[in-house]
């Protein structure tokens, strides 16, 4: 790595593109609830008619069941979503959209659909399409990397070497 005429190291290539990764990941975080916020919840449960049992939900929001269910008493102390045992199976939880519930599920949409209008609006479209297809390959290779770092960590337990 080569130094800038100021003398600090520059960064390379790949470096630049992880801290991008990174903010990326923090923005969509924080405007957009991640994949097992509040607003993910509530969109997802909008989607399936506005009712999902808490099981249904878990398995669409890839979030452990003591996160969702704190996210849940956190939208149901707001009003947004209600609670109830199943009268068949009174160990299931259906989880419900109120009508307040219902109206931000729709405001977060709204909000989502502008951003991706805006976020990307710095692009021809052809630079889009480039972009989306670049995305698709580095998410496919760090798909295999992930495949073969659980398949190593599988090989090690088996032998007694798990580090």
């Amino acid at each position: 790595m080569c130094d800038t005429e100021d003398g600090t190291p520059r960064q390379s290539t790949e470096m630049r593109i992880m801290r991008n990764f990174g903010y990326f990941g923090y923005y969509l975080h924080v405007h957009w609830g991640g994949r097992n916020g509040k607003q993910h919840i509530l969109v997802e449960l909008l989607a399936n008619g506005s009712q999902m049992t808490q099981r249904e939900l878990q398995e669409a929001s890839c979030i452990t069941s003591a996160s969702l269910s704190e996210v849940i008493a956190k939208l149901e102390a707001e009003g947004l979503v209600a609670r109830e045992r199943s009268a068949t199976d009174r160990r299931q939880l259906t989880v419900t959209l109120t009508p307040e519930g219902e109206a931000r599920a729709r405001e977060v949409i709204r909000t989502r659909a502008e951003f991706e209008a805006l976020a990307f609006d710095c692009l021809e479209p052809a630079e889009r399409e480039r972009l989306a297809d670049t995305l698709d390959r580095v998410a496919a290779r760090w798909l295999e990397l992930e495949s073969q770092e659980k398949g190593e960590k599988n090989v090690r337990t088996e032998k007694g070497d798990e580090r």
